[in-house]
């Protein structure tokens, strides 16, 4: 089965992630929906051209999706046409002669560092007051929660991670006399990240606690689990993160995802170099980094308007 051959692909040869598979098999089912043509049904397949991939981006554009969630839903089908081509199961792929809607131009969102700070601050006030109203009755659970997701946020600004390469961490993968960690990203590429004093205090305080759950494993295993021992998914931390974020008074719609691009812009506001920023970030091209100096343009130019003496116009 050509589509089965296809995730099989993406596991092995290009070692995809489970979400970067989960999210191509939900994009070509739901392409085969839209269109009306049976997934295990391949002869079907030959017969889509470019009106099928056309009739596909309009009713995502009717949906109201953002261009971003349009165009890698069209990579998803992109890359599903290149290996059937490969394949020699069809002869063309429609999806490679479809424009993707534009990139927006808009910076990405960062937090200040006061407010970093007022987030990691929240987690404990968060789970104090929720013991304090009863509606957390377990306090080893309220401890261990709060220790864990205060560790996970300082690794991820500490080394500007991705959830997923923060809550993928292996306990091998933690050099805590060395203060580093081993990051696997995209494509199963390797580096390695730095641990700041904060990151690597939050971390040890946590790991003590972890070993109460590991059950025999303590060196072993994920490294940010839940209480039954295994590993926490990313969908429970953002669930958490809301709250610490209602706590410190941030935006609730704010991401994990934000707190690298802070990362990223905060290193470059002190002055580290853009190849430097690259590396840490695990970009494989610098102009993805670049978007960050941008970021850091206009916040100086923002202070420099309010601050020169002949910045500012005059008013008539």
């Amino acid at each position: 089965m050509l589509f089965r051959d296809f995730i099989r692909y993406l596991e092995l040869e290009k070692q995809a992630s489970v979400h970067t598979v989960a999210s191509y098999t939900r994009d070509i089912e739901q392409f085969t929906g839209i269109i009306g043509i049976d997934l295990e049904n391949y002869t079907a397949w030959q017969d889509i051209g470019l009106d099928e991939a056309r009739e596909y981006l309009y009713h995502l554009r009717g949906m109201g999706l953002a261009p971003a969630s349009v165009r890698r839903k069209l990579a998803s089908l992109r890359a599903m046409w290149r290996f059937m081509q490969r394949e020699e199961a069809v002869k063309r792929n429609p999806f490679k002669e479809l424009s993707s809607p534009k990139k927006s131009s808009e910076l990405p969102k960062v937090l200040a560092v006061n407010a970093v700070d007022s987030l990691i601050r929240a987690i404990p006030l968060y789970y104090g007051q929720a013991v304090a109203d009863n509606r957390i009755k377990n306090q080893a659970a309220a401890e261990f929660a709060e220790c864990r997701d205060q560790a996970i946020t300082e690794v991820i600004y500490s080394g500007g991670l991705r959830i997923s390469e923060a809550l993928g961490l292996d306990y091998p993968d933690l050099d805590m006399i060395g203060m580093t960690i081993k990051v696997r990203g995209k494509g199963a590429k390797e580096r390695l990240s730095a641990l700041g004093g904060p990151a690597g205090r939050a971390l040890r305080r946590y790991l003590k606690l972890r070993a109460h759950y590991v059950k025999g494993r303590r060196g072993d295993g994920a490294v940010f689990i839940n209480m039954d021992g295994e590993r926490l998914t990313a969908r429970s931390y953002q669930r958490n993160l809301k709250h610490y974020l209602l706590t410190a008074g941030l935006p609730p719609d704010l991401t994990p995802h934000k707190l690298r691009h802070s990362f990223a812009t905060h290193m470059l506001d002190a002055g580290a170099d853009l190849r430097s920023v690259q590396e840490m970030l695990g970009h494989s091209s610098l102009s993805s980094t670049q978007i960050y100096t941008h970021v850091s343009i206009k916040r100086l130019k923002e202070v420099y308007s309010e601050a020169h003496p002949r910045a500012r116009r005059k008013k008539m």
